[in-house]
């Protein structure tokens, strides 16, 4: 029994040979199959001078014809190849999944993260990130960076201008003429290292609260999660003093390093610039963290940190000429009358709140080069960075 269908019988004067007729019975003159006792892999008998090559379809594993070769050129898919965009690990259309470079929610770093700059991503993505955290923090930021950065700041000067002995020694210079030290000029001058040092020492404790707290709300809002006023300032303040030894520690290798023909406190600037960031990050070894990132990506974060101190350089410059303008046609003793004085403070306030831009630049451009520094070690995200703060 077999599933094939009867065979056709030809008409008569067809020209076929009749099934009923012993000529067209195996071994007779009219066969036209393969003789008898021939068999699948076994040439057929008859004389041959070599031997002979499987006939088309032929396939030798089967024992069988089977389909014939694909035709040149053939591929599957039928459209030439795998669609635009895709690859063998892709998602194919006759394949579902994920795209290529697709990242789970949560998992590694986002190539649209809000912090994060991507390798690859280059100078333009970080200057996208910067501005994006600065439109989103600004609120909480200007506040942070106007208590702990600009008003600090403008109560040093107000001080030492005050308290400042030059104008007193060049009165003293004036009345006198023979050339000669002005009085108690070693104590006065003593004094006045001291209020400067002592003052910085203090100023900078309060910066570093603005460090921390503005750090923690850039991370936080770039997570998606909220970040008040009143709770990036108690952050702030819980890391502050860990943040300011640290950074006394920084300040002093980079003086040490200016005392050696400026070029070595330079360097040290640059190197230790990521020290802050790694600090309140990782909580540990920021100086020697800082430097293998230094050296690791030297061209890298060189580019990036040098874009930061040009911004901060200007920012600052251009206040402090404004400072000497403003303050110089009231006299080398401001303080000596209400008026000169209320008007020394006035263009000291004015020209420490135009410093601002340069405290943001500082701040921001930093803490997204450290997140761009990270990405290049190991993928990380903004969520990743938030909890990483505590």
């Amino acid at each position: 029994m077999t599933d094939q269908p009867p065979p056709h019988t030809p008409s008569s004067g067809s020209g076929e040979p009749d099934p009923s007729d012993p000529s067209s019975q195996a071994g007779g003159p009219g066969h036209a199959g393969p003789p008898p006792g021939w068999g699948p892999g076994m040439p057929p008998a008859g004389p041959s001078s070599g031997p002979a090559a499987p006939p088309p379809g032929w396939d030798p594993a089967q024992g069988a014809w089977g389909a014939a070769p694909p035709p040149q050129g053939w591929v599957f898919p039928p459209t030439g190849g795998y669609p635009p965009g895709s690859g063998p690990y892709g998602g194919q259309p006759w394949y579902p999944g994920p795209p290529v470079g697709w990242y789970p929610p949560g998992h590694g770093f986002d190539p649209n993260d809000a912090l994060v700059t991507p390798p690859g991503a280059g100078i333009g993505g970080w200057f996208n990130r910067c501005g994006g955290a600065l439109r989103r923090g600004w609120r909480q930021l200007v506040p942070i960076m106007l208590l702990t950065q600009v008003l600090p700041a403008a109560v040093l000067s107000v001080v030492s201008l005050g308290l400042d002995p030059s104008a007193k020694w060049a009165a003293q210079a004036e009345s006198t003429s023979t050339p000669a030290l002005p009085d108690n000029f070693a104590a006065e001058l003593l004094s006045l290292l001291v209020l400067l040092v002592g003052g910085s020492v203090v100023v900078g404790l309060v910066q570093a609260v603005g460090w921390a707290a503005g750090t923690w709300v850039i991370t936080q809002q770039a997570a998606g999660q909220p970040a008040s006023l009143e709770a990036a300032l108690r952050y702030g303040l819980r890391r502050a003093l860990g943040l300011w030894g640290w950074t006394l520690l920084i300040s002093l290798l980079i003086g040490v390093g200016f005392c050696f023909c400026v070029l070595p406190g330079i360097y040290l600037a640059f190197a230790l610039s990521m020290a802050g960031p790694v600090y309140l990050f990782e909580r540990h070894n920021p100086i020697g963290r800082s430097f293998r990132m230094f050296h690791d990506r030297l061209g890298l974060l060189l580019g990036r940190v040098a874009l930061v101190a040009a911004a901060v350089i200007v920012g600052t410059l251009i206040p402090g000429a404004l400072e000497g303008i403003g303050t110089s046609p009231l006299g080398t003793d401001p303080f000596s009358s209400a008026g000169t004085a209320v008007g020394a403070v006035v263009v000291i306030g004015i020209t420490a709140v135009l410093a601002l831009p340069a405290h943001l630049a500082q701040m921001i451009g930093l803490l997204v080069t450290y997140a761009e520094q990270r990405a290049h070690e190991a993928p990380v995200n903004s969520a990743g960075l938030a909890a990483e703060l505590g």
